[in-house]
């Protein structure tokens, strides 16, 4: 049988074209027999991911995405088919996410669960909501920019509170503030630069202090000995006071003192011959008239000796009548 040009090159142009689908969907991860392990993940969005983007677990490629589906008409769920490159121990429990690459390729990454079973041909993967870096770097900025927009809406609050409060005559007190602000603030470098100069080290009060400090602590350091012999002497001196019986000492003075107290007593209250000397004034005057009439016969005597005493040599006995008080300059005064 005899096979003609024709149904030659229209059977080559066949094979050709069916080799180049094979290719190309080879190349894209697909291929005309669905052979191979598949698991499948629904999501409600798959943010841009396409056939043959990667599907990793803990940074391994496992897989690829084989087909996406969409299973209602409203595009509310859509499945992806995942083609395992081998057969993996991927526990039930795991949890497959859309990670969106903004510089590159969409991808899937599967989160290892804790479950004992494992995942099987056919099965269905656990999702979660797709994320991606700028996603979740937006999600960390949402809460920043409401919290620095309240921010704003009361800072715009307070300056408008202060433009109502700030009248023309509080800006004339407010600027009477900052020049007094700013008298203070010279007057604390003035006296900044005073304890400066109080503490610098030559010729500060408080650097002469510290010297004159120095020196008394070094007198004291040149004086030990004869501080030690002064402090000797006190302990000498205290030790001759203890061994002279200075507790006998003051209770014998006591006693006596005791004594004195008791005889005044005594001539306060009038018994005795001294009490009645000091506070009867009847032996008072008794006792004056007696020294007046010894006064009185010894100026008596004095003038009229003859008197008194017999002798020749005076002539004839005195007659004359005697004294009867003192003479004037020998009366007792008081």
């Amino acid at each position: 049988m005899r096979v003609s040009n024709e149904t030659k090159v229209g059977a080559l142009t066949v094979i050709a074209v069916t080799l180049i689908i094979l290719g190309f969907n080879f190349l894209r991860g697909k291929t005309i027999f669905k052979s191979g392990t598949f698991i499948y993940a629904k999501y409600t969005d798959t943010k841009g991911l396409i056939v043959s983007n990667p599907v990793f677990v803990n940074g391994f490629q496992v897989g690829a995405v084989f087909e996406i589906e969409n299973i209602k008409d409203n595009l509310s769920e859509i499945v992806v088919s995942i083609k395992m490159n081998d057969v993996y121990k991927i526990p039930k429990n795991s949890v497959a996410t859309i990670q969106e690459n903004p510089l590159g390729t969409n991808s899937i990454s599967i989160v290892l669960g804790k479950s004992p079973n494992y995942l099987k041909n056919g099965d269905t993967v656990n999702t979660a909501p797709a994320t991606s870096l700028l996603g979740d770097f937006m999600n960390t900025l949402s809460p920043l920019g409401e919290q620095i927009k309240n921010t704003i809406s009361s800072l715009e609050r307070v300056l408008g509170n202060v433009n109502n409060v700030l009248d023309e005559d509080n800006k004339a007190n407010f600027k009477t503030i900052l020049a007094n602000l700013a008298t203070t603030t010279e007057k604390l470098d003035n006296s900044m630069a005073s304890i400066q100069s109080m503490v610098e080290k030559e010729n500060g009060s408080i650097a002469q202090s510290f010297e004159n400090v120095n020196s008394f602590t070094k007198n004291l350091n040149e004086n030990n000995k004869k501080i030690n012999n002064i402090i000797n002497n006190l302990d000498s001196t205290s030790q001759s006071l203890k061994d002279a019986n200075l507790y006998k000492t003051i209770k014998d003075v006591q006693a006596a003192l005791s004594g004195i107290t008791l005889t005044l007593q005594k001539v306060n209250t009038g018994n005795g011959t001294a009490a009645k000397l000091m506070n009867d004034p009847k032996v008072y005057l008794e006792l004056e008239n007696t020294l007046k009439s010894v006064n009185t016969l010894v100026d008596d005597i004095k003038v009229h000796p003859k008197r008194y005493i017999s002798i020749s040599v005076f002539g004839k006995k005195d007659n004359s009548k005697p004294l009867s008080k003192p003479l004037a300059d020998t009366i007792l005064h008081d």
